[in-house]
C-alpha cells in the first residue's frame, strides 16, 4: 500500500505542475496542501479506508489534469486561456449558478 500512496502523491504533484504552470504562489500552495492531506492520513491503517483515500487522491488527480483550467489576466483586462493542442477547438462550457447549485 505504501507504492501505491506514494504513486498517487506523485501524481497529484505532477497534475498540479500541469494545471498551474508558471503560478509559483498556486504551485507553493497546492504542494502544501498536498503534503498536509497524506500526512493527516499516514496513521491510517484500515484496508478499506486506505483504499477510499486512494481511489479519493486518482480522482483529485484526474479532476486538476481533467477539469482546472488557468485564465490569466491580460492588459486589456479581459482573460485569456492557453489551451493545450489536444483541447483546440473545443468548447468551454460555464456552469450556470442552477447548474451549480443542483450539483452541490
Amino acid at each position: 500500500m505504501a507504492k501505491e500512496a506514494l504513486a498517487a502523491y506523485r501524481a497529484l504533484l505532477r497534475a498540479r505542475k500541469k494545471s498551474f504552470p508558471g503560478d509559483l504562489p498556486m504551485l507553493t500552495h497546492s504542494a502544501k496542501e498536498i503534503r498536509s492531506k497524506f500526512e493527516e492520513n499516514r496513521a491510517v491503517s484500515s484496508t478499506s479506508e486506505i483504499q477510499k483515500l486512494l481511489q479519493d487522491a486518482r480522482e483529485a488527480t484526474d479532476f486538476l489534469t481533467n477539469m482546472v483550467v488557468q485564465a490569466k489576466l491580460t492588459d486589456r483586462g479581459s482573460y485569456e486561456i492557453k489551451l493545450d493542442k489536444e483541447y483546440e477547438g473545443a468548447t468551454l462550457e460555464i456552469p450556470s449558478e442552477e447548474k451549480v447549485s443542483k450539483a452541490t
